[in-house]
């Protein structure tokens, strides 16, 4: 059967990855040049499998007037009367609550544990290098408050089958050397021993080689112009080529794209674009730089050392499909960086980045059937995306093979974004 991937950031080339292994034919269309050129290019780096709970939590909502006021703030929202801004926002509002909260991460985790599953099952197969290490993850807490909190949630993390444990700031220096300077301004934090860390971009490189040289066949510089649908519910892609395709299977996997897409469709999907930003720079001082990844818990910025460079990521600015670089935020993520890792690396040097998560309220991907028998979607993992690319992608090809799920009943729906 032959399916038509639309998109090759890190979702759709899994995708793509997945269908080929289970025997369908596949084509991978990509308006860039190359796979992996927004999104995925220069995320945080970080394949946080136990560190899944949502943005929509039940402190959020008293943090907004600060934010609001801050332009520095690691949250940033633009006031908005777009319609289907307001409903993303009073879902999202809605959503910010401990039942809600909970019951997300319960659900995230399951496919986070699988993707952790698929992916070392990849690099047992797969000759890939993508500095890929395993050192676990740190998040460091500066307010009492907020470690006394993290360290409520261990037991609800525990039972779930995270291995997660608490530190006192002498223990978290102990295991990063490099916190040293931040001695005085921390409270502790929680590692995560079985937490990793790789660079996204050349992951997707590789997997496009590795298709490539499996039959894939993919379609750069060529952009879906709309989709249309017959009487018989079947849906036909409308290239910038001139092609009118309809394949036996469509799925859509274009990030925060796919919401203007699927519109005229009558599908709505509550997927809005989370600005993020990331600079990458050579490490100069080794022992300055982390070893683990940390996490910056109040400060919402996330280091991850590749290789020899080290990769700083965090903010998340609600301004639309504004892909601009903000110099003021990138100033601000590098000025944070400084103060926690002075002597790390080069600022100077840094690669500059930013790009669009594509969020749900729930903070839930949508990997779903649409009312469309040809039409199927692979959505919305906001910040996760390159945490639940292959357990999304091992959920679409088990739905479109008809097959039940490695975790029971689909909880990633439409309708339940």
């Amino acid at each position: 059967m032959d399916v038509l991937v639309l998109g090759a950031g890190i979702i759709g080339l899994t995708t793509a990855y997945y269908l080929n292994r289970d025997g369908f034919n596949v084509t991978v269309i990509e308006k860039n040049s190359d796979v992996a050129l927004e999104t995925s290019f220069a995320n945080g780096a970080q394949l946080s499998y136990s560190y899944v709970a949502p943005l929509a939590g039940p402190g959020v909502m008293s943090h907004v007037p600060k934010w609001l006021l801050d332009r520095n703030s690691p949250l940033r929202f633009r006031p908005s009367l777009d319609p289907a801004t307001v409903c993303w926002n009073l879902r999202f509002v809605k959503a910010c609550n401990a039942a809600q909260s909970n019951q997300t991460t319960r659900e995230l985790l399951s496919l986070s544990f699988l993707s952790r599953d698929l992916y070392h099952e990849m690099m047992q197969q797969e000759a890939i290098a993508f500095d890929h290490k395993r050192a676990g993850k740190l998040i460091v807490h500066r307010s009492r408050d907020s470690f006394n909190h993290a360290v409520e949630q261990l037991d609800f993390q525990r039972s779930l089958g995270c291995e997660q444990r608490a530190l006192s700031v002498e223990e978290c220096i102990s295991l990063e050397p490099a916190l040293l300077r931040m001695r005085d301004h921390l409270s502790g934090g929680i590692f995560t021993e079985s937490e990793e860390s790789a660079d996204c971009y050349l992951l997707a490189v590789a997997l496009k080689k590795i298709l490539q040289q499996r039959g894939v066949t993919f379609r750069f510089n060529t952009s879906v112009s709309r989709l249309t649908a017959d009487s018989n519910r079947k849906v036909s892609v409308h290239t910038t080529a001139g092609e009118n395709l309809t394949p036996d299977h469509i799925v859509v996997a274009l990030a925060c794209d796919s919401t203007a897409l699927l519109k005229p469709l009558g599908i709505a999907v509550p997927v809005s674009p989370l600005k993020g930003y990331s600079l990458t720079l050579p490490i100069e001082q080794a022992a300055s730089a982390p070893m683990v990844s940390i996490t910056d818990y109040e400060r919402k910025v996330v280091y991850a050392r590749l290789g020899e460079r080290l990769r700083i990521a965090g903010m998340a600015d609600m301004v639309g499909l504004n892909r601009r670089i903000d110099t003021s935020r990138i100033e601000a993520l590098k000025q944070e960086a400084r103060n926690l890792f002075p002597e790390a690396g080069n600022y100077d040097l840094a690669t500059l980045w930013t790009g669009l998560r594509p969020a749900t309220p729930k903070g839930k991907p949508i990997i779903d059937a649409t009312r469309y028998d040809n039409l199927w979607l692979n959505i919305g993992q906001g910040a996760l995306g390159f945490t639940l690319a292959p357990g999304s992608a091992s959920v679409i090809s088990h739905l479109l093979r008809g097959q039940a799920l490695p975790f029971g009943k689909n909880v990633f729906t439409l309708a339940d974004a």
